[in-house]
């Protein structure tokens, strides 16, 4: 499924985790490896420092003590323009299957460029996109534990794949978890009779994607009912199942809650303490 990944680099921390961990999926995927550096027509590249090569080729070389990129197919590539168009339209011209990039995990603060531009991609690239904190540790990836949250919209479903794929090339346990959000019910007469209800939707949640991750051959799957604010209840399931990896569908839209994972999944790249991959229901844009 991910036979061509993209790295965007800025040369921020969080870009060299992200070549990290496009350099484990390369192997284990057998993918070629794309590094863009993107000049930003609209910001300044004063902290560039590099000499002779391109950003991106000084980038990927900076890796090689710390990487192993031996035996990977690794092209380097330069644009302008504003720095997410620049991303997108590469992925778009090169049949990119999978964009991993850097992010701070800090709201509101812009201390590297990739934090912003990470966001504006994981609502509009129309592939997956794994999203890595700058304060990841560094060194040897692995995902032998991915938790998938689902709430049984498209938006949800749409990961289901992706993950069922990754946890395949790593024989990884897939923990699929949904999550009651009780925080509008109040405490009336009706509220267990909604509990209830909503309960029963969360069930037919996990398990029609553990019947579907089943056909797609995961052999491990554990399911989970949680109750709570969806974000935190995630950020506690992936200490709970000590998840490597989120893998999560969004409907790629800003200020539009139509389906609950969509305002779920960028609050997680911001916070998530593991990488999280970003998934967009293909009818997402046809959508109102």
């Amino acid at each position: 499924m991910f036979d061509s990944i993209l790295v965007p680099t800025d040369g921020s921390p969080g870009s060299e985790r992200a070549f990290e961990v496009a350099a484990t999926l390369a192997r284990t995927h057998d993918a070629a490896v794309h590094v863009l550096s993107v000049v930003d027509e609209h910001g300044p590249t004063d902290d560039w420092d590099y000499d002779g090569d391109s950003p991106a080729e000084a980038f990927v070389e900076s890796q090689a003590d710390h990487v192993d990129t031996d035996g990977l197919s690794i092209t380097a590539a330069v644009r302008e323009g504003v720095v997410h168009d620049a991303v997108l339209d590469y992925g778009d011209a090169n049949d990119i299957d999978l964009i991993v990039m850097g992010t701070h995990g800090r709201t509101g603060v812009r201390r590297f460029l990739l934090g912003s531009v990470t966001e504006k991609v994981v609502r509009l690239a129309d592939v997956p996109v794994l999203s890595v904190r700058a304060d990841a540790e560094p060194g040897p990836v692995s995902f032998d534990d991915i938790l998938l949250p689902t709430d049984g919209s498209s938006g949800a479903e749409a990961a289901i794949e992706p993950a069922g794929a990754l946890a395949n090339t790593t024989d990884a346990t897939v923990h699929l978890v949904s999550v009651v959000d009780t925080r509008s019910l109040g405490i009336d007469v009706g509220s267990s009779v909604i509990i209830d209800e909503l309960e029963s939707v969360a069930t037919d949640a996990v398990e029609n994607a553990s019947d579907r991750l089943s056909e797609l051959g995961v052999e491990t799957v554990e399911t989970a009912i949680t109750h709570g604010v969806p974000y935190r209840a995630i950020l506690n399931a992936i200490e709970e199942t000590d998840a490597d990896l989120v893998v999560i569908g969004t409907h790629g839209r800003t200020g539009i809650d139509r389906y609950l994972l969509g305002s779920v999944a960028e609050k997680l790249v911001r916070t998530s303490p593991v990488p999280v991959m970003t998934v967009r229901a293909s009818d997402a844009g046809d959508e109102s």
